[in-house]
């Protein structure tokens, strides 16, 4: 085990690779909220969240799942489509409660042209939340659509998009 009076123990996100402190900073100095994107095996979240010097303010958060409980989704919530609903669902209600912009925060994942990550993105960007981000990153319509999953899928998907987007 290393000693010395000029030993320093980085911190244990840092150790357990969980957090990139660096990477947090220069988004922290936006000011602007950050849209942290997670995703697990079977679900996706996406959360607005804010800086703030007693602990970060979470502003709005969804889960895959709610695409399930509100909106009677069959399918994988882990999916492409599931994911750009679920981005889609997070940014309309971030716009309910009057956030206008953002930054992404993709964390540790690797930035994947047409990942599910990617999907996520671009279903809070079509909501009409300012970001910065590239095109070239976001998948396909067709895979957005879940036109590469199956043929039922495709009419669900965009039932549920105008139903998020006009409101109930």
């Amino acid at each position: 085990m290393k000693q010395g009076p000029r030993y320093h123990v980085k911190p244990r996100r840092h150790r357990n690779g969980r957090t990139d402190y660096r990477r947090r900073l220069s988004l922290l100095q936006s000011k602007k909220p950050r849209i942290s994107i997670r995703k697990s095996l079977k679900y996706i979240r996406v959360q607005f969240i804010e800086y703030s010097s007693t602990g970060d303010k979470v502003l709005v958060s969804v889960i895959s799942k709610d695409l399930m409980k509100k909106y009677h989704w069959k399918f994988s919530t882990s999916s492409t489509p599931a994911a750009y609903l679920t981005g889609l669902m997070a940014g309309q209600i971030a716009k309910e409660k009057g956030i206008k912009e953002g930054i992404f925060d993709i964390g540790r994942y690797p930035a994947t042209p047409g990942s599910k990550l990617f999907a996520t993105v671009k279903g809070v960007i079509d909501t009409g939340i300012v970001c910065p981000y590239n095109e070239k990153m976001f998948p396909s319509e067709e895979r957005l659509i879940g036109k590469h999953l199956n043929k039922e899928i495709q009419p669900i998907v965009t039932k549920i998009k105008s139903n998020i987007i006009g409101g109930k």
